[in-house]
């Protein structure tokens, strides 16, 4: 028994923000023996106070959670500024037994509302001018949505859950670096690669050279690959770890045995689910981000499951790419140049720089606009057992700000991202592993002449599902 909830429970709150995700399903397989922990870690903390402005639901019905990582730092911290915190990260969880996934979608911190009884003003400010009750009260008019439960989290809870569950591995789409003082220091270069607690903290709050969207979908992708990659002995493993964490940088509205009980019935009911990302599209200005009435209540009533998603972004056909096209991802209305020379040019480097270990492969298409980034990377993994693999990463930047897609390379055969594709299909005698977002391809995957290699979609997955294959299949080796 314990056996089949387990595997229930390692499919559940990991696709929420990370440190309710962890403390969360680590707990949980242990819930109905060791509900007083569960309830002693809410209570740790003073219960936030928002029952009159929170939706009650019955046991087993939909709920909606809140999720609030504020950017409260101690004050020896490098990034500290001095003044009241503000929400750094808004997240909305959907949990819903009806439907055939769990609903994510991020509100961009910038986005431009009104504020009860402060006017006009960045939605982060709410949190400043009124902690998480104004924070609510905000979301709540903006979206129109019925909130059940509120959970806070400052940054020191996200560093320590990362570290107790000993990293992870993440696809980095770029260069992130920064050594000014206007912004916290990084310097994390592209590819896939293990990351702990601070650089993962760095990573997915990074807007120095990017926007509110780009960075909302570098959270979203960063909790994609933690969902696939934590098992669930860890989780079991570090629990109390992970209970004392959730004890001491979090609050919640969640305070007694029965409210624990109810959340924890409807995770199992939802568990099965997959993360559907609902994608917050709005217009980027220099101050502010704005979104008219009707494009929030859509995203509302797609968050709910009440419509659909809209498809992938950058032209093309959103759906099953077509199995006869071209070879090498030619032409056929795919929006995708020649890159031939380029493409060589940037292999040849990487054999230059001394890359070993895994033969070189470089596209020769990409995206009209697009530009390759140099130099190449050329690296080696850690695996969690120590072993080192050889590695490349190929940068392309899309042309817009923020949008970066890419080649990975390694002579890893299985590392963690590769794990249950959405489907397997063949072109021109290879297979391709297709790995789905909802209804958007995320990535390529295949093996061929002794490496591993895929193609990554940029964070907000703005190459339609045509490119992506078109751009693998243009794939040859040098």
């Amino acid at each position: 028994m314990l056996e089949e909830r387990t595997g229930i429970w390692k499919r559940y709150l990991l696709g929420a923000i990370l440190i309710i995700a962890a403390s969360i399903s680590a707990t949980a397989v242990a819930a109905f023996h060791e509900v007083d922990k569960v309830v002693n870690a809410f209570k740790h903390n003073p219960t936030l106070d928002l029952n009159r402005y929170l939706a009650q639901a019955d046991t087993g019905k939909p709920q909606t959670m809140l999720l609030i990582g504020s950017d409260k730092r101690p004050k020896h911290a490098v990034d500290y500024q001095g003044g009241s915190a503000r929400s750094d990260t808004l997240m909305l969880v959907r949990l819903d037994p009806s439907k055939r996934a769990t609903a994510l979608m991020s509100i961009p911190r910038d986005l431009k509302v009104h504020i009860p009884g402060h006017g006009v003003g960045k939605i982060n400010q709410a949190y400043t001018d009124g902690g998480a009750k104004l924070t609510l009260q905000t979301i709540k008019q903006v979206t129109g949505l019925r909130v059940n439960h509120v959970i806070t989290i400052d940054f020191r809870g996200f560093r320590s859950a990362i570290d107790s569950l000993g990293c992870v591995f993440a696809d980095v789409d770029r260069r992130y670096y920064n050594e000014s003082g206007n912004y916290a220091t990084i310097n994390l270069k592209p590819g896939y690669q293990k990351i702990c607690g601070s650089d993962a903290l760095d990573y997915v709050r990074y807007r120095h050279e990017d926007n509110d969207i780009i960075r909302a979908a570098r959270q979203q992708d960063f909790l994609r690959q933690v969902k696939s990659q934590i098992s669930v002995t860890k989780l079991i493993d570090q629990r109390d770890r992970l209970l004392k964490i959730f004890g001491e940088f979090t609050h919640s509205d969640i305070g007694s045995e029965n409210a624990v009980l109810r959340l924890l019935n409807l995770v199992i009911a939802s568990a099965s689910h997959p993360i559907t990302e609902i994608h917050f599209e709005a217009k980027l200005g220099p101050s502010y981000v704005t979104a008219g009435p009707k494009k929030i209540h859509k995203l509302a009533q797609e968050f709910l499951g009440l419509t659909q998603p809209g498809g992938g972004g950058g032209g093309g056909n959103p759906g099953n790419p077509k199995p006869n096209g071209g070879r090498g991802g030619g032409g056929g209305g795919d929006g995708l140049v020649d890159a031939s020379g380029m493409g060589k040019q940037v292999a040849v480097r990487l054999v230059a720089q001394g890359l070993r270990g895994v033969p070189v492969v470089y596209p020769r298409k990409i995206t009209g606009g697009a530009q390759f980034v140099f130099p190449p990377r050329d690296y080696s993994i850690i695996n969690r057992a120590g072993r080192s693999f050889n590695a490349f990463r190929i940068v392309i930047a899309k042309g817009q700000i923020g949008e970066y897609y890419g080649i990975q390379g390694t002579n890893w055969k299985d590392p963690p991202i590769l794990r249950s594709p959405s489907s397997i299909q063949k072109f021109d005698g290879q297979k391709y592993m297709i790995f789905r977002d909802s209804q958007r391809i995320r990535l390529v995957a295949w093996r061929s002449g002794g490496g591993t290699y895929w193609v990554s979609n940029t964070l907000p997955e703005t190459l339609s599902d045509q490119q992506m294959i078109d751009i693998a299949r243009s794939t040859k080796p040098l």
